[in-house]
C-alpha cells in the first residue's frame, strides 16, 4: 500500500516550520545510561512551543493551508496537545482557529487552548467529536479542518522531530524508541529516520498496555480498534487514539516492533525522568522510557549490540496534582 507522505514531504516541513518552532535540545543522562548500559540520547519535545510535537504538525498544515490561499479559519477535534498546537499555529499566522473538545479532556488543556492560545472552544460529547466539528467546518465559509493524527500535511510536520535528532545526533543511533497513539509522530519520524539511516536504525515504538492497538494492528497486519471499542482510561492520556488508514502503512511497513507498558510503570519512569533529568514530561513521554527500561527491550536489543538509543520525550503538559495523586494511589 502507499504511503501518504514521502521523506521529500518531511525534508519540505522541516523548511516550511522552521521559523516557527522551537529547535529542540538532546540531553543525556549518566543516571538513564548507566541503569540501561546503553548511551541514551533524549530528545525533548518537552521543551516545544504548546509542551509538545503537536506543534510542529499544526503549523506544517497551517502554513500549507496559508500557501494554497486559505485564510478563513483552521478547525479540529482534540483532546489536549493538537488542540493546543493548532491554537497556537492559528494565533501566529493571524487565522481563528476552532477547536473541538471532548467534555473529559483535561482541564489544564482546556485552559491552555482557550485562556493562554484565544482559540474558539466548543465543548461535546467523547463520541461526537468528528460530528461537532463537521457542524462548525459548515458554518465557516472556506475553513480548513486539520485532523490531529491522519492529515498528511500533520504526518509530514510530526517527521520534522528526526530531521532535527538525525543532525544533532550525528552518526546513526542502533535505536530509536517513540510513543505510539494516532501515529502520527510514529510514522512521520520512522519515513524521516529510513530515508536517513536506512536499516542500520531500529525503530521501535512505545504504548500503553491497557490501549494496545497499535501493537495489536501491527501483529495481525490489519488495523485494530480499541477493544471492547473505547478506550481504557490510561494516564497516557495523549496515546488514546488510534492508528489510522493513513498512519497504519507508514508503521506497518517501516517500524520493527511496538512494545507495551504498565500503567504502574509508566508513572515510575515518568517520575524517574521528573527526578533524575529535571525535565517535567507528561506519562506519555514516559512510555519510551519505560520501554527503554524494561526487560523485553534487553532481550530483543541487547546492550551490547544496540549501544546508541534515541528516546523521544513527546510533550510535557502533565496535570502535576492529578499526576502525583495517581503516582501515590499505585505506589510509585
Amino acid at each position: 500500500m502507499p504511503h501518504c507522505i514521502s521523506s521529500a514531504d518531511v525534508d519540505a516541513a522541516y523548511e516550511r516550520v522552521k521559523p516557527y518552532v522551537t529547535r529542540t535540545p538532546v540531553l543525556t543522562s549518566t543516571f538513564f545510561s548507566t541503569i540501561s548500559s546503553r548511551d541514551v540520547q533524549f530528545k525533548c519535545e518537552a521543551f516545544q512551543k504548546t509542551g509538545s510535537f503537536k506543534f510542529r504538525g499544526a503549523t506544517n498544515a497551517t502554513r500549507m493551508y496559508i500557501e494554497g490561499g486559505g485564510g478563513a479559519a483552521v478547525v479540529t477535534h482534540s483532546s489536549g496537545n493538537h488542540a493546543q498546537a493548532l491554537a497556537l499555529a492559528g494565533s501566529m499566522n493571524d487565522i481563528p482557529a476552532h477547536i473541538i473538545m471532548p467534555n473529559n479532556a483535561p482541564e489544564a488543556k482546556r485552559r491552555a487552548v482557550e485562556d493562554t492560545y484565544k482559540a474558539n472552544v466548543t465543548i461535546c460529547d467523547p463520541t461526537k467529536r468528528q460530528e461537532t466539528a463537521d457542524g462548525v467546518l459548515a458554518s465557516l465559509d472556506g475553513a480548513e479542518f486539520i485532523h490531529p493524527s491522519e492529515d498528511p500535511r500533520v504526518i509530514a510536520g510530526q517527521g520534522t522531530v528526526s530531521k532535527e535528532f538525525i543532525e544533532q545526533c550525528g552518526e546513526p543511533l542502533d535505536v530509536v524508541i517513540i510513543p505510539v497513539g494516532g501515529g502520527g509522530l510514529a510514522s512521520g519520524n520512522s519515513v524521516a529516520l529510513r530515508a536517513a539511516w536506512g536499516d542500520n536504525v531500529k525503530i521501535v515504538l512505545a504504548e500503553p498496555e491497557i490501549v494496545d492497538d497499535a501493537k495489536r494492528s501491527f501483529e495481525s497486519g490489519e488495523l485494530q480498534g480499541h477493544e471492547g471499542g473505547a478506550a481504557k482510561p490510561s494516564v497516557a492520556d495523549g496515546l488514546k487514539t488510534t492508528l489510522g488508514p493513513n498512519t497504519f502503512p507508514i508503521v506497518k511497513d517501516l517500524c520493527d516492533d511496538i512494545m507495551t507498558v504498565s500503567e504502574k510503570e509508566i508513572l515510575r519512569c515518568t517520575k524517574l525522568v521528573w527526578e533524575r533529568m529535571k525535565v517535567m514530561i507528561e506519562p506519555s513521554a514516559g512510555v519510551g522510557v519505560g520501554v527503554l527500561l524494561s526487560d523485553e527491550f534487553k532481550e530483543k536489543y541487547p546492550a551490547g549490540k544496540y549501544k546508541r538509543v534515541g528516546v523521544v520525550l513527546c510533550g510535557g503538559n502533565v496535570d502535576v496534582g492529578k499526576t502525583i495523586v495517581k503516582m501515590q494511589e499505585m505506589g510509585v
